[in-house]
Parts: C-alpha cells; sequence; structure tokens
C-alpha cells in the first residue's frame, strides 16, 4: 500500500493542525493504521493507531488532545492535533500494518510538524 501524508506546518503552541494520511487501497482492509512520529536526535515513536473496526489507541503524551479518525470512504485516516507544544515539534508519519499481507504494510513520507513557544 502507498501512503501519502500531508496537513503538516508550522503553528504556534496552543494551535492546532490536522495531519491526513491517504492510502492507494481501501483502509478498511487495512488491520490497523496508525501515526508514528521522530524528532532529531530521537527515536521514532507511536502517537496514535486506528484498526479496522474503528478501536482507538493514544500514547499518553497525547491522550486528551491528538485524535485519531478514519473516512472509509475516502481512504485517508487523520490525526487532529490541538493544543500543541513545543514538544510536539517533529517529522509525522502514518503507518498501515498487517501481520499476515505484506500487501497491507508501508509508511508515508512523513510530514513536518513545528510548533514555537
Amino acid at each position: 500500500v502507498q501512503l501519502q501524508a500531508s496537513g503538516g506546518g508550522l503553528v504556534q503552541a496552543g494551535g492546532s493542525l490536522r495531519l491526513s494520511c491517504a492510502a492507494s487501497r481501501s483502509i478498511s482492509s487495512i488491520p490497523v493504521m496508525g501515526w508514528y512520529r521522530q524528532a532529531p536526535g530521537k527515536a521514532r515513536e507511536l502517537v496514535a493507531l486506528i484498526n479496522s473496526g474503528g478501536a482507538t489507541h493514544h500514547a499518553d503524551s497525547v491522550k486528551g488532545r491528538f485524535t485519531i479518525s478514519s473516512d472509509n470512504v475516502k481512504n485517508t485516516v487523520y490525526l487532529q492535533m490541538n493544543s500543541l507544544k513545543p514538544e510536539d515539534t517533529a517529522v509525522y508519519y502514518c503507518n498501515a500494518n498487517s501481520p499476515l499481507d505484506a500487501r497491507f504494510r508501508g509508511w508515508g513520507q512523513g510530514t513536518q510538524v513545528t510548533v514555537s513557544s
């Protein structure tokens, strides 16, 4: 699967951004999709996951501020980010994962999110 991430940018602390991840195939056939981020000098970390049934998981660091959602008609996964903090600054990557089928695995190209204080 090919993934195209968009929506990053520069925002002041306390602001909001919405990231989008458009998939090249039906996301209802992809068991799990998610958002990860990588800040300079740090390892890539999980931000949020959503499965094909709509269940979600958010990292403790973003819980209550970020929300992952999906639109099966548009084959797009979103990450709504509110109350942004400077420590949210990172390159954000979308991911598709399937334990059983390599056709449903992949990474998007990344989109930069910069939060100024």
